[in-house]
C-alpha cells in the first residue's frame, strides 16, 4: 500500500510561521513521524510540499495511478481553490483533508473549505497529530474498499 502526503503552500514554513498557531516543529518533523508510523503500518509513503497550485493538481492528478490514497493539507487553497477541489473529485481514491490549526475557529474567511465536499474526510485542529491520525484514516479506508455513500 502506498500513500502520498501533499503539503500546500506555506507549509515550508513551519516551525517558523505564527507558531503560536502552527506549532514549533518543522514540516521535517511531520514527515519523519508519519515514515515512522508508516512503518509500524507495512506502508510506504511519499511527500510533496508545493507552494504552486499546478503542482498540487498535477500530483493528485498523477496519484491515482500509483497511490492507494492521499493526505492533503492544501493551506489557503483549502478556502478558495475550484481546481484543487475538481482535481480531488477527479481521482477515485480517498483524500483526507488536514489541517494543522482549527479552520473553524478562526477568521471567517478560514471557517469554509471547498475541498471539505469532496474529500473522504477533514481532520482539523490537532496540531501535527492531524497528521498521524489521517494516516491511519486512510490506510483504513484503503484496506476496506472506499466509496463516497
Amino acid at each position: 500500500m502506498k500513500i502520498l502526503v501533499l503539503h500546500g503552500p506555506n507549509l515550508n514554513m513551519l516551525g517558523k510561521r505564527e507558531p503560536g498557531v502552527y506549532g514549533t516543529g518543522s514540516l521535517g518533523d511531520i514527515n519523519a513521524s508519519l515514515e515512522e508510523l508508516a512503518r509500524e503500518l507495512a506502508v510506504d509513503i511519499d511527500f510533496i510540499q508545493s507552494n504552486h497550485e499546478g503542482v498540487l493538481i498535477d500530483s493528485l492528478h498523477t496519484a491515482v495511478d500509483d497511490y492507494d490514497a492521499v493526505i492533503l493539507n492544501p493551506g489557503a487553497l483549502t478556502h478558495y481553490s475550484y481546481a484543487l477541489r475538481d482535481a480531488v473529485a477527479a481521482i477515485a481514491i480517498p483524500v483526507v483533508e488536514v489541517h494543522i490549526s482549527n479552520i473553524h475557529a478562526r477568521e471567517d474567511f478560514r471557517r469554509y473549505s471547498v475541498i471539505a465536499p469532496v474529500a473522504a474526510g477533514q481532520i482539523s485542529g490537532f496540531g501535527a497529530l492531524g497528521y498521524r491520525l489521517a494516516l491511519r484514516a486512510v490506510v483504513e479506508m484503503a484496506r476496506v474498499p472506499w466509496t463516497e455513500e
